[in-house]
């Protein structure tokens, strides 16, 4: 609660400097973050939506069974798959990380479930393959697949 407070106090601070210093810009900005904020909402309900009735339909047990922290290299690859092939803006995948860390799943898991739902792309593969070429798009792909499992396996030492 502090920290929240915190954040707000600097962010309404920063913006007390920014409107001093060109009141313009400023007013620019935050219309331009208004709008993005309208876009990104009615994404942003409707997958807390379907999280939220996902995750009061399943039961915490279910939760810690399949993505919880003493689950096992299953759920690693579990949490890794779903990520790889979630379309999700990144702002909408923090809060259902937090969700499913509050129904019980482990740490790792989220942490790899969200390395791989920001830098590994299953759906936008070809895309990237047309652009890139077979092997840069698969090299890419496997780096990041790579790394988010290596900050999983950091964090779950870190947090554990």
């Amino acid at each position: 609660m502090v920290y929240t407070a915190l954040l707000y106090a600097v962010t309404a601070a920063l913006l007390g400097v920014s409107l001093w210093r060109d009141r313009g810009k400023t007013r620019q900005a935050l219309g331009v973050a208004w709008r993005m904020f309208c876009r990104v909402l009615p994404q942003f309900g409707g997958i807390l939506l379907l999280v939220g009735s996902l995750l009061a339909v399943l039961p915490p047990a279910v939760i810690s069974r399949y993505l919880g922290g003493g689950s096992g290299s299953a759920s690693m690859l579990v949490a890794a798959g779903l990520g790889a092939a979630a379309v999700v803006p990144v702002l909408v995948a923090f809060p259902i990380a937090a969700q499913l860390l509050q129904g019980g799943a482990g740490v790792a898991q989220i942490a790899v479930f969200l390395g791989t739902l920001t830098t590994v792309g299953l759906v936008t593969l070809p895309l990237e393959i047309r652009y890139l070429g077979v092997k840069v798009a698969l090299w890419r792909n496997l780096l990041a697949l790579a790394a988010a499992f290596g900050s999983a396996y950091i964090l779950e030492v870190i947090f554990l």
